[in-house]
């Protein structure tokens, strides 16, 4: 479902230009749900800002479905396969758009027909009824927001979910229930995922796979089991997955 091969991501220009990813590979088959993890500024959001268009300069192979990208332009046909949920719910939703307008507004630019059944079973699919249709996001939680980021990404009918810190924004009382929500339409859509986290503990539980990035640079990639039993063979995965399980001790 996607393949991304020596991949070279910076912003700005020479002299101040800045690499923010630097040869970076690896592949996700379709139905997997694959991670990035790594430290603040590693590299892991810019990856799905690439594959999106929405990064800076790029260079290397990116494939969607076996379909190449280029440059920075994505077409209809792209985004009817691939969509994103963003970090922050609220910041990603129009202040003055009610979700009515949102989704009607997302499934007219990608040509769907029957555009209030297809709203309603979307909010359905979310587990939001159609009481929030016609709400704004100030009127709704923050989980309740991410739903509705959810609901939107979902109403292009995509094959590959980009997910990038997808929780991480809300409070840990509903953070199991966004993942558990996301789990179960993965299954039942036959969705691909990738999820970028800084939280091993989510990676573990949601992903098959996952990379781990450093400085730019994808450092080593592992099974989830490799990740759950801490047997990780890079040295730096290893002082990663330490911090995270002394950071959890800590907590507890």
């Amino acid at each position: 479902m996607l393949k991304v091969e020596n991949l070279d991501v910076w912003f700005g220009d020479l002299p101040e230009r800045v690499h923010a990813v630097r040869q970076a590979s690896f592949s996700v088959a379709a139905g997997e749900s694959f991670g990035l993890v790594g430290e603040s500024g590693s590299g892991k959001s810019t990856i799905l800002r690439a594959i999106t268009g929405l990064a800076g300069g790029w260079s290397g192979r990116i494939e969607v479905a076996g379909e190449a990208v280029s440059g920075r332009h994505r077409s209809r046909a792209f985004h009817k396969t691939v969509q994103m949920v963003f970090q922050d719910p609220y910041a990603s939703l129009h202040p003055r758009h009610s979700v009515d307008r949102v989704l009607s507004e997302t499934l007219h630019l990608q040509g769907m027909d029957q555009i209030d059944a297809r709203i309603t079973r979307l909010l359905d699919s979310v587990g939001l009824g159609r009481g929030f249709r016609f709400r704004y996001p100030h009127q709704l939680s923050g989980g309740q927001r991410q739903r509705v980021a959810i609901a939107r990404a979902l109403a292009a009918e995509p094959r590959l979910l980009l997910l990038d810190e997808p929780t991480s924004a809300l409070d840990v009382s509903v953070q199991a229930e966004i993942l558990n929500l996301l789990s179960d339409l993965r299954k039942d859509r036959g969705l691909t995922f990738v999820m970028v986290s800084h939280d091993l503990a989510v990676v573990a539980h949601m992903c098959d796979r996952l990379a781990v990035m450093r400085g730019g640079e994808v450092v080593e990639q592992m099974a989830a089991p490799v990740l759950r039993s801490g047997q990780a063979h890079s040295a730096y995965a290893r002082d990663l997955l330490a911090a995270s399980s002394s950071y959890r001790r800590e907590s507890a």
